[in-house]
């Protein structure tokens, strides 16, 4: 592996600090498979004065959600009021989904997952990968094919009891004309879905953080389902799909206040 830049320790705290609340960790009910990772993402919409208007998505590798019913790990840092970590079962998890054509990602619109946590009495309390952090196409072509250095925020399978405690690993990533962008190094066990973040230098010693896009399940270096094609998919999906109402509006669901990427939401 290449050495980690000067700005490691930076970047190690910006993910924690800005993305800590983002990642949620699932699996097949009842089973020891189909283990994943997936993250809240806010897809901008427009601005307006009062702030960003944005469509909520939940976001992982298409595979893992392929099932009837999932068993999803809460933590008490999600919820308000705050509860001990709590396994629930969602049935007709796989209806919940919408795959993004080819690309091996899926999203769930925030509707059911607020009117979930509604019908049981609390509230989400959660981070978002925002659209200014999500790569861009000129992100992506930044990466000429030298390995750069990566870390991946996901919940790893404990081998003795199965919990699944968020972890930050560190490894590469590279972008080559044959096999895109793929992640070099160990991929965990339930990390598949996890979002992939770089810093990408700005000149002078300063760097924007990059969410790169999504880990997928595969053979060897993993692919990564890169955000420019995430965000150019999204746009693809019906109104009526993505939970606007009515559909012929196209209208998203929330309008927040503007926040800097490098701050958490208190």
């Amino acid at each position: 592996m290449s050495e980690l830049p000067d700005f490691h320790s930076a970047l190690v705290y910006l993910i924690n600090a800005d993305s800590a609340r983002a990642t949620l960790p699932f699996q097949r009910a009842n089973r020891a498979e189909q283990y994943a990772t997936a993250f809240w993402f806010d897809e901008l919409v427009k601005e307006t004065a009062e702030g960003a208007v944005v469509r909520q998505y939940l976001v992982t590798a298409g595979e893992p959600t392929r099932v009837e019913t999932a068993e999803i790990t809460l933590r008490q840092e999600l919820c308000s009021p705050a509860m001990s970590a709590e396994k629930v079962a969602m049935t007709g998890f796989a209806e919940g989904w919408i795959h993004l054509g080819d690309l091996g990602v899926a999203v769930m619109p925030d509707t059911a997952l607020y009117a979930y946590a509604a019908r049981k009495g609390w509230s989400w309390t959660t981070d978002e990968i925002t659209d200014g952090v999500a790569a861009t196409e000129e992100d992506i072509a930044a990466l000429d094919g030298t390995p750069v250095p990566a870390y991946l925020l996901g919940h790893p399978v404990d081998a003795e009891n199965g919990a699944r405690e968020q972890a930050l690993v560190v490894g590469e990533i590279v972008r080559t004309d044959e096999d895109g962008v793929r992640w070099v190094g160990t991929l965990p066990q339930g990390c598949v879905g996890a979002p992939v973040f770089i810093g990408a230098g700005l000149g002078e010693n300063s760097f924007k953080l990059v969410c790169v896009g999504v880990a997928l399940p595969g053979e060897g270096p993993h692919p990564i389902a890169t955000f420019d094609r995430i965000r150019a998919a999204l746009l693809a999906i019906a109104p009526e799909r993505r939970g606007d109402v009515p559909a012929t509006a196209a209208e998203p669901r929330s309008a927040v206040p503007k926040r800097r990427w490098w701050r958490r939401r208190g």
